[in-house]
């Protein structure tokens, strides 16, 4: 797997091998197929400036990008509030 980076201050489409696209936003990073690498309109968004490919497993951190430490998960139940329970018990 390879990693490709926005470079851009706006959002992509990535055009990828049989017609499928990526939409990666500004500075962000995802992981491509290494053979997808070479698909040609890839590698003209490249040679453009706008995309950067990242060694095998590289993911780059930008200091731009805040991370998610110190903030609260969104994934799990919030702390705190119960459900009411109903029915007869």
């Amino acid at each position: 797997m390879k990693s490709i980076r926005n470079k851009t201050q706006r959002p992509i489409r990535v055009p990828l091998p049989r017609g499928k696209k990526l939409h990666l936003g500004p500075g962000k990073v995802s992981e491509i197929a290494t053979p997808a690498a070479d698909h040609p309109p890839l590698k003209a968004l490249v040679d453009a400036g706008d995309l950067e490919i990242l060694a095998d497993g590289e993911r780059h951190v930008d200091s731009s990008t805040s991370s998610a430490g110190g903030r609260a998960s969104t994934q799990a139940h919030r702390p705190g509030t119960k459900a009411s329970r109903g029915g007869d018990r």
